[in-house]
C-alpha cells in the first residue's frame, strides 16, 4: 500500500515542521521580550503585526492551492518559512524585528492553509479519518521546537542562532519528505472568484468554533511561557515548560481522536472538547502553584486536540465552496484568531492581568461546546485533477 503511506508521510512531515518552527518561536517569546526591552503591551503590538500577517495570506494561500495545487503551494512557502524564522532571530532593531514577524506570520498563516488543503486531499484519497493523525504530528513538532528552546534556554544560547539551527535542522531532517510524489487535484472554475472569501452558510458557525479553538491554542503558544514566569515567578527554563506539556498532550490525545471521531461522532467529541478547555484554562488563571498551571495545559491539550482538524475536515466537505478556499475562510476566524488573539490578551492584561485574560480565554473555549452541533459530514466540493 505505498500509494496511501507515501502521501500521509509526506504531509506529516509538513505539518512537523510547521509545528517545529512555531515551537521554537513559542519558547523564546520571553527572551526576544527581555532582549528588546518590551512590556506586555509593546510585546502584544508585535504579536498583532505577525497576526496581520497572518490574516492577510490566507484567502491568497486558499486560492493558490485551488489554482496551482495544494502540495505545489505547501513546498513553495516552506522554502519561505524557513529563512524567515531566521531572520526573526536575526532581527537588529524593533522594526525590523516586526518586518520579520510579519513575514514569519504570512509564511506560517499561508503554509497552514495549504497544507490543510493536502491533507484533506490525502484524507479523501485514504478514505478514513486521518486529519487529527496529521495534526498530531503538528503538536509533535511544536513540542520538538518547544524542547528545543528548553535545552537553547538552559545552555544560555543567543535567540539568532537558537532559530538558524532550528531551520537548518528543519529543513534537514524533514524536507526531504516534502518531495514524495503527490498530485493535487484543481477546483473546477473559481477564476472569477475573490480571492478574499469568508465563511458562507454552516461555514460561518464551523469558523466561529475554529475561532474558540484558534484564540486557546494561540495563547498558549504566546502567552504561556510569560503567565508562568511572570505570575507565577517560574524560573525561563522552567516556564517553557508550559507550553510543551500542551504540546505533548495534543500529540497523545491525537493519536486517539481519529477513532473517538469515528466511535462517537464529531458532535461528542467537540462537546467534550470545548469543556475540557474551557476548564484548563480556568485551572490557570485561578492557580499560584507550578504544578496546578502545569495540570491546567494538560486539559488544555485534551480539550483543543481535535477541533482545528474536525472543522477544516468540515470545511473540505463543504459542497459549495472548492476545498482551499473553504479552508481558507474558516482559517480566517481559527488560525485569524490564533495570531490575533495573543495581541489582544497582551493588550487586555496590560489594562488588567494575564489572570483575567486566560479567564476570558476560556469562557471562549466554551463557544466550541454550544456550537458543536454544526460538525456534520458534507460532502466535498466538485474537483478535478
Amino acid at each position: 500500500m505505498p500509494d496511501i503511506v507515501t502521501p500521509w508521510r509526506s504531509v506529516a512531515a509538513a505539518f512537523a515542521l510547521n509545528g517545529m518552527l512555531l515551537g521554537s518561536w513559542a519558547s523564546r517569546v520571553p527572551a526576544v521580550a527581555s532582549g528588546f526591552g518590551l512590556d506586555e503591551g509593546a510585546l502584544g503590538l508585535l504579536l498583532l503585526v505577525m497576526g496581520v500577517g497572518a490574516l492577510v495570506s490566507f484567502p491568497i494561500a486558499g486560492k493558490l492551492a485551488d489554482r496551482f495545487g495544494a502540495v505545489r503551494v505547501t513546498r513553495w512557502i516552506t522554502v519561505v518559512y524557513l529563512v524567515s524564522i531566521a531572520l526573526v532571530g536575526l532581527a537588529p532593531v524593533v522594526p525590523a524585528l516586526g518586518v520579520a514577524l510579519f513575514l514569519f506570520g504570512m509564511c506560517h498563516g499561508s503554509m497552514d492553509v495549504a497544507m490543510n488543503s493536502w491533507a484533506a486531499e490525502v484524507e479523501q484519497h485514504m478514505g478514513r479519518s486521518v486529519m487529527s493523525s496529521f495534526h498530531a504530528m503538528w503538536s509533535l513538532g511544536a513540542g520538538l521546537g518547544a524542547a528545543g528552546g528548553f535545552v537553547a534556554t538552559s545552555f544560555a544560547a543567543p535567540v539568532g542562532l537558537h532559530f538558524l539551527l532550528a531551520a537548518l535542522l528543519a529543513a534537514l531532517l524533514l524536507g526531504p519528505f516534502l518531495r514524495l510524489d503527490w498530485t493535487s487535484r484543481i477546483a473546477t472554475g473559481g477564476t472569477g472568484e475573490p480571492v478574499f472569501t469568508f465563511p458562507r452558510g454552516a461555514l460561518i458557525f464551523v469558523g466561529l468554533i475554529a475561532l474558540g479553538a484558534g484564540l486557546g491554542e494561540g495563547a498558549a503558544v504566546d502567552w504561556s511561557a510569560v503567565f508562568l514566569a511572570d505570575v507565577l515567578g517560574a524560573a525561563e527554563s522552567h516556564a517553557t515548560l508550559g507550553y510543551a506539556v500542551f504540546s505533548v498532550t495534543m500529540v497523545a490525545m491525537r493519536l486517539c481522536v481519529d477513532r473517538l471521531i469515528t466511535r462517537h461522532g464529531p458532535r461528542r467529541v467537540a462537546l467534550a472538547s470545548g469543556l475540557l478547555a474551557a476548564s484548563g484554562y480556568l485551572i490557570c488563571a485561578l492557580s499560584d502553584s507550578l504544578t496546578v498551571a502545569l495540570a491546567g495545559f494538560v486539559l488544555m491539550g485534551l480539550g483543543y486536540a481535535a477541533v482545528i482538524p474536525l472543522a477544516f475536515s468540515r470545511a473540505a466537505a463543504d459542497p459549495e465552496i472548492p476545498a482551499g478556499q473553504a479552508i481558507a475562510s474558516v482559517a480566517t476566524l481559527g488560525y485569524g484568531a490564533m495570531l490575533m488573539g495573543p495581541p489582544a490578551i497582551g493588550f487586555i492584561a496590560d489594562a488588567s492581568s494575564l489572570r483575567i485574560s486566560f479567564a476570558l480565554v476560556g469562557l471562549f473555549a466554551l463557544l466550541i461546546a454550544v456550537l458543536s452541533p454544526v460538525l456534520g459530514r458534507a460532502r466535498p466540493a466538485p474537483q478535478t485533477a
